[in-house]
């Protein structure tokens, strides 16, 4: 049995299968809204022409074997019929924690991550993959499914000055497993693509010692240097690289004290820094966005997207009119909710919706169906 098992981890090498139009091939019935009991870790972007894109996975109770991705598209921030699936490439595998990203050529690549999951959510190497649409504007046609690196990836990528792409993936330190053992790569990694994404390089990593499913980003300074936020226990993680990303160093110290829960960090447009956290003493709650003007040494004004407690995991875009839309769950088990804000710096600023643009708690999506682990609760 233990041979079989062994053997069958490298099913999560094979490439996930893309199903469009699901709800029309929806054989199981499982894909419709009121069949799904569990849902979360959406992800959005806004293309040029005005098509919001949003993902999130879905599938089983949990985070398990046979969970798969569902894509929207939307004109005006509705829940519509996802236009295709991300399906694992056989049952004991799983794909998960979708990220949607616009490169600078328009192209939309949906990165995902795919690990077998027989007696356990992930397997030790995980795998990032992608599928990119040439011309999102015009239809939501993907390429295969290509695997990158090894670990997890969930947070867009960095274009630098320099025309470099930079991609973070972990190895979750924190979760070792008898499947593959990678010790060797269990850091906050760092990858560098100088070809427009045809090839990815692994060329360095954080090693911050309090990180926790690191889920890293990073920002490129005016100095040139790289600031790199990391999921850690007690906040957010912080360090710096002078030389592209090869070597970082940091200081252990939290740049935010709050719950261990992924953030959103990105520079805007206008050349100001987002982030999107939970502040200290709330947990998974109080969901806020505050705005750094200073290259990240402060962040100013603060507004409170949702105050409800399951609130988690945000990601951003931007349209062409300075609208800043955040799109994160609410209570994968229970609610189910998928969930839009729309704001502009403006309302971060002052603390409160202002402009005629601001919305808080539009709903993208709810599964209806009953989990049984909610059920306990």
């Amino acid at each position: 049995m233990e041979t079989d098992i062994l053997t069958g981890k490298d099913e999560a090498l094979l490439p996930a299968r893309i199903v469009y139009n699901p709800f029309d091939n929806n054989t199981e019935g499982k894909y419709l809204d009121s069949e799904r009991v569990y849902q979360g870790v959406p992800t959005v972007e806004m293309t040029e022409g005005g098509r919001l894109y949003y993902a999130f996975y879905t599938g089983g109770v949990g985070e398990e074997r046979g969970n798969y991705i569902l894509l929207y598209v939307s004109r005006a921030c509705n829940s519509e019929a996802p236009v295709l699936a991300i399906e694992p490439p056989t049952p004991d595998c799983r794909v998960f924690d979708p990220c949607l990203w616009i490169d600078p050529q328009g192209r939309l690549w949906l990165f995902y991550a795919q690990s077998y999951a027989v007696g356990t959510h992930i397997d030790g190497r995980y795998g990032v993959w992608a599928a990119v649409c040439e011309k999102p504007d015009e239809a939501a046609v993907f390429s295969a499914p290509r695997r990158l690196a090894n670990g997890i990836m969930m947070n867009k990528p960095t274009v630098l000055k320099n025309g470099d792409w930079l991609m973070c993936a972990a190895i979750w330190h924190a979760f070792p497993s008898h499947y593959n053992s990678l010790p060797e790569e269990e850091f906050s990694n760092v990858y560098r693509s100088r070809d427009c994404g045809r090839s990815f390089e692994l060329i360095g990593h954080s090693d911050f010692e309090k990180r926790m499913i690191d889920e890293h980003m990073i920002v490129e300074l005016r100095d040139g240097r790289l600031m790199m936020y990391i999921r850690s226990t007690g906040g957010i993680g912080r360090a710096f690289s002078e030389d592209g990303g090869v070597s970082w160093s940091d200081n252990g110290e939290l740049a935010h004290r709050g719950p261990n829960s992924r953030f959103c960090l990105r520079r805007l447009k206008s050349g100001n820094i987002i982030l999107v956290y939970h502040p200290e003493g709330g947990g998974r709650s109080n969901l806020t966005v505050r705005l750094s003007t200073d290259e990240g040494e402060s962040f100013e004004g603060g507004i409170l997207l949702d105050g409800r407690c399951e609130v988690s995991y945000p990601d951003i875009t931007e349209d062409g009119d300075g609208n800043i839309y955040v799109i994160y769950d609410y209570n994968r088990t229970a609610e189910k909710e998928i969930c839009l804000a729309v704001i502009t710096e403006a309302d971060i600023l002052a603390g409160k919706p202002v402009s005629p643009a601001a919305r808080l708690g539009i709903l993208l999506n709810k599964a209806t169906g009953v989990n049984p682990a909610a059920e306990k609760k």
